[in-house]
């Protein structure tokens, strides 16, 4: 269903140059959001995000194609209550839903950190989804303008050298029962095919990580559909809920079906117990 999506608002994207200059920052006012919404969720209605969710943008990028993007939760994962989806749009990206992420009670906190490319001035989103049906958005506009055809920052032959080399790190003061925040870092140029080699004067073939999978004791704690919205050498921060010890893994597949697997096991030693109540 993403790929149907993206390839319809990729239309949309390809507008007459004149127009682009017109962009209007009102986040209601997007053509591209419009279409989103209309695609990807129904219409559903939008509630304010601010007793759910919170967005962290600059609003001017140092660097257009490695942006630091931040999501926040203002609630809890619980069995009752809890933000099972996410989703990370850019509405002027060639494609408009960068990232889809899936949480659950195990997650601790739904929060995600990540880099990502832009295109253009551009509104940002992220919208949640509560186990309850109900969608929150925030958007923040961010001016920044040709990450997605910015050419890498590392040349072929080195990225190919280290493609699909994962690390998997965590805080070193884990609480068996609270959420501790990890990262994962993913080694792979992530190329857009949209940037021009300045010497052959062609155009690398896309190739970006698509899928990633986070478990925790075999059972989920991240899993995000992704695509060349997310900047080279793509970077993970997110939280789970350790116990004792126990082993944390990490699955990326990318988009010619390269699949690269990476674990890490906690030492009981290192889990502190619970604090008493």
């Amino acid at each position: 269903m993403r790929v149907r999506v993206a390839l319809s608002l990729l239309a949309a994207w390809l507008v007459p140059a004149g127009s682009l200059l017109a962009q209007d920052p009102d986040q209601a006012s997007s053509e591209i959001w419009q279409k989103v919404h209309a695609s990807l969720f129904a219409g559903a209605k939008m509630e304010a995000a601010d007793p759910v969710i919170a967005l962290e943008t600059p609003k001017r990028a140092e660097d257009a194609a490695i942006v630091p993007v931040a999501i926040r939760a203002k609630l809890a994962q619980s069995k009752d209550r809890y933000i099972d989806r996410v989703w990370l749009l850019v509405d002027r990206n060639p494609s408009p839903v960068a990232a889809e992420f899936q949480f659950t009670p195990a997650s601790g906190r739904a929060d995600i950190e990540t880099r990502i490319r832009i295109e253009e001035y551009t509104h940002v989103r992220a919208v949640a989804r509560t186990n309850d049906g109900k969608h929150y958005m925030v958007a923040n506009y961010v001016k920044a303008s040709g990450g997605c055809s910015a050419p890498a920052g590392k040349d072929a032959v080195a990225a190919r050298a280290t493609l699909g080399k994962m690390r998997l790190r965590v805080d070193d003061k884990l609480v068996a029962g609270q959420p501790a925040l990890a990262q994962l870092m993913v080694s792979h140029p992530n190329d857009s095919g949209l940037a021009m080699d300045q010497l052959t004067r062609t155009f690398a073939p896309p190739h970006f990580v698509r899928r990633v999978e986070v478990s925790y004791e075999g059972k989920p704690v991240m899993i995000a559909d992704v695509d060349f919205s997310i900047s080279e050498n793509p970077n993970f921060r997110f939280y789970f809920t350790p116990q004792n010890g126990g082993q944390l893994q990490a699955r990326v597949v990318d988009n010619q079906d390269l699949k690269f697997n990476t674990a890490l096991k906690l030492d009981a030693g290192r889990v502190a117990a619970a604090p008493a109540r």
